[in-house]
């Protein structure tokens, strides 16, 4: 990029945060607006970033032919200081383009899906970190082996979560790419199934060497010229997992199989059925690039995960509390599942906060599907977002139709008065609105009750 200055409008998103730091890597001013402080803006602010929490275009740099303005598609169309950049002559574009022409000239490998990109591009980033070989990666969440989203190499190896929210991920053409799931997601946009599924097969026709997919998943030969391999759980395909075992902490350990033979004795750094899953599809690229097998099976086995991603931060035989991400039906579905694989025989208790009017209306049926399957849910109101009240549509949607054993519709405000008086075997936080602000306080509820033992 030839500017002097990167000016971010939504700087502390967390695609458009990982641009902002390989910006000022590069030399780069950086500054930006974002609607609200948080842990990530304090930590770019300690970096060296201006940023402000005020619409106020007369913060952005005057210099208008040296200054560079990139949006996320979250914030408003009418917000003054888009409006203003986009009037006044600054070269303005979406976080998605700006990742593209980053991505131009780079050996690029991606990982997109409706679920599971986060961490399988984070362990892909780190199998190629950890070998030796490197990479700049561009992550949707942060890395707990590395404290951050973004990592920078000398080499023109770029790995990059591929978004697919508002087409972002059709800005890029990866050179090997990963397709996780394809589930209908993001309505707002796409309005249906089949035209999610559309824009995967759209991404799938950019790959220019490799594709690796989930069997099942409708992508065909005729959707790309890429060379298609698959890979699953322990369904018997191009990569997959053999010879399962699991620890008393959920850590499987398996053989991957693969299509020059069998990487015996893998051991998941992370616990959890699905992490084994999302394992199988970060070594599948990493082998289809080249990185030797035995370098692919120790990284596996040193990876720490992403935070909110499968994440314990309390874990005794009386009390465990794991926060994640999940906010989709799908991955609710699989982290209740991972969850009951690992602790069977314990009560779960789940605190949700639903992410999105629309997503609430579009699939209140099967959140209230998936959420059925724990033994108490604690259920939130809707996080907005980016988003203006639907009307009629409220928690309430899910809450009348889960069959938990026992549930509970709280506001935020009254959560942790909620906690104080509940008992907790394993207590799971779920979503993807301001849900992480509960992390710290729920752990130190939790820390203190166990002190008093």
């Amino acid at each position: 990029m030839r500017y002097r200055n990167t000016y971010f409008i939504g700087i502390g998103g967390i695609g458009m945060s990982a641009i902002a730091r390989y910006c000022l890597r590069k030399g780069h001013s950086v500054a930006g607006y974002d609607r609200t402080p948080s842990e990530l803006t304090r930590r770019l602010e300690q970096e060296g970033m201006a940023i402000h929490y005020e619409d106020r275009p007369d913060l952005i740099p005057a210099d208008r032919d040296d200054t560079l303005v990139i949006y996320t598609p979250a914030v408003p169309h009418d917000l003054r200081e888009l409006v203003f950049a986009q009037d006044n002559g600054y070269r303005v574009v979406k976080r998605s383009k700006a990742l593209g022409e980053i991505s131009h000239g780079q050996r690029c490998l991606a990982v997109a899906g409706t679920h599971g990109k986060t961490t399988t591009s984070t362990l892909l980033a780190h199998i190629f970190t950890e070998s030796g070989e490197g990479c700049s990666a561009f992550l949707g969440g942060i890395s707990k082996n590395y404290d951050s989203n973004l990592l920078v190499s000398d080499n023109d190896v770029m790995v990059a979560e591929a978004d697919e929210f508002d087409r972002s991920f059709l800005q890029l053409h990866p050179e090997i790419a990963v397709i996780t799931a394809m589930d209908a997601d993001h309505l707002d946009i796409y309005s249906d199934l089949r035209h999610v599924q559309e824009a995967f097969r759209q991404f799938a026709s950019q790959v220019t060497g490799t594709l690796i997919t989930k069997p099942g998943l409708d992508i065909t030969g005729k959707d790309t010229s890429a060379r298609i391999l698959r890979y699953s759980f322990r369904e018997p395909c191009d990569f997959y997992a053999s010879n399962l075992s699991k620890d008393t902490d959920g850590h499987f350990t398996f053989d991957l199989n693969t299509p020059d033979g069998t990487i015996r004795g893998c051991r998941c750094g992370i616990p959890g059925w699905v992490n084994v899953e999302n394992s199988v599809a970060a070594a599948a690229a990493a082998l289809t690039y080249g990185i030797p097998p035995e370098k692919v099976k120790a990284a596996i086995a040193s990876y720490r995960g992403v935070k909110r991603r499968f994440d314990v931060h309390v874990n005794t035989p009386g009390c465990t509390y794991i926060d994640d991400y999940a906010h989709h039906p799908k991955e609710i579905a699989a982290a209740v599942s991972s969850i009951r694989d690992i602790y069977p025989d314990r009560k779960l208790t789940v605190i949700f906060q639903p992410h999105l009017y629309t997503r609430t209306r579009d699939f209140a049926d099967d959140f209230a599907e998936a959420l059925s399957h724990v033994d108490k849910l604690i259920l939130l109101d809707i996080y907005p977002a980016r988003e203006e009240p639907i009307p009629g549509v409220t928690s309430e949607l899910i809450f009348n139709k889960v069959n938990a054993r026992q549930k509970v519709l709280v506001r935020k405000d009254g959560l942790m008065d909620l906690l104080k008086d509940e008992p907790v075997d394993v207590l799971m936080t779920l979503g993807a609105g301001d849900i992480d602000r509960f992390i710290g306080p729920v752990t130190r509820l939790l820390e203190d009750r166990l002190k008093e033992k």
